[in-house]
Formats: C-alpha cells, sequence, structure tokens
C-alpha cells in the first residue's frame, strides 16, 4: 500500500511540474486584427485563472440593431506553445500563444502568422504583417 501511495505522489509531482507557469493573471484585452478597428469585429480578451486555467472571450456590438453578442470558453490550462480557441457564436477557430506583454496568432503547431489582415492602415502597403497584439488591461 505504501508503495501505490508514493507512486500516486509522485504521478501527481510530475503532472504540476509538467504544467507551465502563465505569465499572468488576470483579465487582458487585445486586438490581432488591426486593420478592421472599428468596423465592428469583436473585441477579444484573454483571462487566466489562478489556477492556470485560461479562457478566452469575444464581445460585438452590432452598429446596426445595437445587438450584443458575448461568448467566453475555456482552452484549458496555459501552454506556451499554441493554445486552440473556438468560439460558437461564429464558428471561429484559432490559435494563439501569448505571454506576458503580447499575444501572437499561430498555426497548429505555434509558428506565428503573418497576413495583410493584420497589418494596421499605415502598415498595409508593407504587405504582410506578423498578427500579434499587446494586452491592454
Amino acid at each position: 500500500m505504501k508503495k501505490v501511495f508514493c507512486l500516486f505522489i509522485l504521478c501527481i509531482s510530475m503532472l504540476s511540474f509538467a504544467q507551465s507557469k502563465a505569465p499572468f493573471t488576470g483579465k487582458r484585452d487585445f486586438n490581432i486584427l488591426e486593420g478592421y478597428s472599428g468596423t465592428g469585429t469583436p473585441a477579444y480578451y484573454v483571462d487566466v485563472k489562478k489556477n492556470g486555467d485560461v479562457h478566452f472571450g469575444l464581445v460585438q456590438v452590432n452598429q446596426a440593431s445595437g445587438e450584443e453578442t458575448k461568448e467566453e470558453m475555456n482552452a484549458g490550462k496555459y501552454n506556451p506553445k499554441v493554445m486552440k480557441v473556438h468560439f460558437n457564436s461564429f464558428n471561429e477557430t484559432f490559435y494563439v500563444k501569448f505571454d506576458k506583454e503580447k499575444i501572437y496568432m499561430t498555426d497548429e503547431k505555434g509558428n506565428i502568422s503573418k497576413s495583410e489582415d493584420c497589418c494596421s492602415v499605415s502598415e498595409t502597403e508593407s504587405g504582410s504583417c506578423i498578427c500579434d497584439s499587446a494586452f491592454y488591461q
């Protein structure tokens, strides 16, 4: 019985060390698709809980009707390599990774994406821009 208990404790210890510590806790807003700012596209946020769970959310206000759409989803424990985000409201799936300062749109493997959709109006001449955003509190 002692051996089983020791093995159980060892397994739990290994699992807790395998999880990466999130770079912050709390809610941060972000806007990766700067080129579409002001057009009624969703405002996104990430909310990192003290237990390491990461929730992503969106809020969108229809400019014509004033109707508000909100959704929040649990993306699981923090993963520094890549996290999958899926919103049912718009059947939208994307991948991100983030650190203390910025969030990056990635592919499924965690490679940072580049797209002209991520360029601000002043950067559109340069072609493709890195899909990232600073966090806003």
